[in-house]
């Protein structure tokens, strides 16, 4: 009898922590977002809060932000993928330049988010440099601008997440088999078919991963870059939907519809981790069939 609940016996400490910090808020927070408060105590009201917030301008413009966060996406697969083709064909100095250029994935959010705050600001390095060459044309208000605020935040996402994705795709690389290449250039392929026909088949479940992660990232993974930079301004034109959760919680009190908006993000990001378990299941099914 006993050795039938052991194994149940070892996960239980596990489930019981999963279930402490991460189930009991979440259905917490599922139970919030159908209340409002209504005479000092909490009182049930359906789906109000949800068509509250799909009715409100400012949550419309946080969920079209990051929408458009999601080009940020195609753009570092590609970049991540070029650079790594050009680590894995060990050009000269490769190993500091894959430091290099991982470095900035390890930086904190808040650290970067300062550090190009004063590089992209109306008075700052950036401009300052322009002006010093004569391109004062060019000296923009990145930041302080409705229509660039968003690409110079998204420009920055881009520089310190693409190092994550540059590792994943040499780290496969350098586990094909040397066979595979040596075989494709003996049939006569050049440069770009071995790419093409040989790294890119390679790298395809590693590429799907990283979009999955990215995607997740761009819906969800982006107060902070938001917050230290421009704090969703100017103008609402760089709010985002974690932004606007912390902001109706913290600073208007009401928990209510934070919770709404919080329980409408977990269940978009929960479908892509969703999509992104298939993916590495049928990619392991294919794997194993081959």
């Amino acid at each position: 009898m006993f050795r039938k609940i052991e194994p149940y016996l070892f996960i239980a400490p596990a489930v019981a922590v999963f279930l402490l910090v991460f189930a009991y808020p979440v259905l917490r927070l599922s139970i919030l977002s159908f209340q409002r408060p209504s005479g000092g105590k909490m009182a049930f009201v359906g789906i109000a809060n949800y068509r509250a917030i799909l009715n409100d301008s400012v949550f419309l413009q946080a969920a079209r932000n990051n929408l458009a966060l999601l080009i940020c996406v195609p753009i570092m697969v590609v970049i991540a993928l070029v650079l790594a083709i050009f680590l894995f064909e060990r050009i000269r100095g490769w190993q500091l330049y894959r430091t290099t250029l991982f470095l900035p994935y390890l930086l904190p959010i808040a650290v970067v988010g300062l550090i190009f705050s004063y590089i992209f600001q109306l008075s700052g390095v950036l401009n300052e440099l322009l002006a010093s060459v004569g391109l004062q044309a060019l000296a923009l208000d990145w930041l302080g601008s409705t229509h660039l605020a968003l690409p110079t935040l998204m420009f920055v996402i881009v520089w310190k997440e693409v190092g994550f994705g540059i590792v994943l795709f040499l780290a496969r690389l350098m586990s094909v088999e040397e066979e595979l290449f040596d075989a494709a250039k003996i049939d006569g392929a050049n440069w770009w078919q071995l790419q093409w026909y040989v790294t890119v088949p390679q790298l395809g479940a590693v590429i799907e991963f990283f979009s999955i992660v990215s995607v997740i990232t761009m819906l969800s993974w982006v107060f902070g870059y938001v917050y230290v930079m421009t704090g969703g301004g100017p103008g609402n034109s760089t709010m985002v939907t974690e932004l606007y959760i912390y902001l109706t919680a913290f600073r208007y009190n009401q928990m209510n519809i934070a919770s709404a908006v919080a329980v409408l993000l977990l269940l978009v990001t929960g479908i892509f981790i969703f999509l992104e378990l298939r993916l590495r299941e049928g990619s392991s099914v294919v794997e194993a069939a081959g």
